[in-house]
């Protein structure tokens, strides 16, 4: 459990190398990590040389623990968390599971990522239909045809946030499956898979749970693991696949947990990585997180708006701002040529700072970004 003591925000910003050369507040684009996470995969190759991986099986132990912390974090239990490296891989094995219909349709709100849209586009085979629309319609498009929402829990370009209980709930009730993409918000906003139930949570942990990019992993309720079947299998899909001296030859037995879709070997090392970053956001505590993460948020759009953008308010930790006349392109150039370090995205300039940052980041920035109005 984390301490109920206040954060030193100052000692959790040393564990970030990084941070002492740049002003960097594009953790929307990547994550900054820890060195404890650099630190992990350095001892886990070690460990390899001195036991020449005789032990490799005590690999998918800890892989076990990370899914017990995990489920920690996002209030799921750990049968319900499978890893995979991206999150794309998972919304694939979504994609590849359901019994398609001629006409069924797959619903996504305007501006959404691609992974979004060009996954369920792909399925014009089946006589499936990709659909999007914008989020003052989004619950008057969901109509009879329609089989699968896909949706970010916060928008890559604009910081939109949209209501996932609600959403949930209205689409349980109409017998709608949805698909959440979580890569833009977990690490920095708590989510609640017991509340919220969607069929599939992704994450690929290198934005704001501090990983390196190729560690992710997914949630699949619990309901849906019943018919979903893996969309690949390998040795370790029959249930009994430790039992590596004789390994089950025939058609597999698979396990009930979501671990029977990572068919084979997971990345032991980007694994240990995830770990190490997990572990530092327990210990700070989701809450705290959260909070620290909405305060810079606010503060990050009130020094925009004084600098005559246009700023909108979304309860999330990605600021999006517009200069009108300005390419925010060359904004984003000009100010990496300071060692600040921000995000331009389909006509925002996107500034995301996470709970590493300071209030001399945001200054620095705002004098920086004066400096080129």
């Amino acid at each position: 459990m984390p301490s109920s003591k206040p954060v030193d925000w100052n000692a959790v910003r040393r564990e970030f190398p990084a941070l002492a050369n740049w002003t960097y507040l594009n953790t929307a684009t990547f994550g900054q990590l820890p060195g404890r996470a650099t630190a992990a995969v350095a001892k886990h190759f070690a460990h390899r040389d001195e036991l020449a991986c005789w032990d490799f099986l005590a690999w998918y132990d800890d892989a076990d623990r990370l899914r017990e912390k995990i489920g920690r974090l996002i209030h799921c239990a750990p049968q319900d968390v499978a890893f995979a490296p991206n999150a794309s891989a998972a919304l694939g094995i979504l994609l590849a599971g359901i019994d398609w219909r001629p006409g069924d349709r797959v619903l996504t709100l305007e501006n959404e990522f691609p992974n979004n849209l060009y996954a369920p586009g792909m399925l014009e085979r089946f006589g499936v239909r990709m659909a999007e629309c914008t989020w003052p319609d989004f619950f008057d498009s969901i109509d009879e045809s329609t089989r699968l929402v896909v949706i970010s829990s916060v928008n890559y370009n604009s910081g939109f946030a949209p209501p996932l209980a609600e959403i949930a709930d209205f689409l349980r009730a109409r017998g709608v499956m949805l698909y959440i993409d979580a890569t833009q918000s977990l690490g920095a906003l708590r989510f609640d898979a017991a509340r919220i139930q969607p069929d599939m949570l992704a994450v690929h942990a290198y934005k704001w749970m501090l990983a390196p990019n190729g560690a992710g992993f997914f949630y699949v309720r619990p309901e849906v693991r019943q018919w979903l079947r893996p969309a690949a299998v390998g040795w370790r899909s029959h249930h009994d696949w430790r039992n590596v001296d004789n390994l089950h030859h025939g058609v597999p037995e698979l396990s009930d947990s979501a671990e029977k879709y990572e068919a084979g070997s997971v990345s032991s090392a980007l694994l240990y990585a995830l770990e190490a970053s997990v572990d530092l956001l327990l210990e700070i505590g989701p809450d705290s997180i959260e909070q620290r993460v909405l305060n810079l948020a606010g503060r990050t759009r009130e020094m925009l708006r004084e600098l005559g953008a246009s700023v909108e308010d979304f309860p999330s930790q990605i600021v999006a701002a517009r200069f009108e006349g300005r390419d925010v392109s060359q904004l984003a150039r000009s100010l990496k040529e300071q060692r600040v370090l921000v995000s331009a995205r389909r006509g925002h300039l996107r500034v995301s700072p996470h709970f590493y940052n300071n209030d001399q980041d945001l200054e620095t920035f705002a004098a920086a970004l004066s400096q080129l109005l």
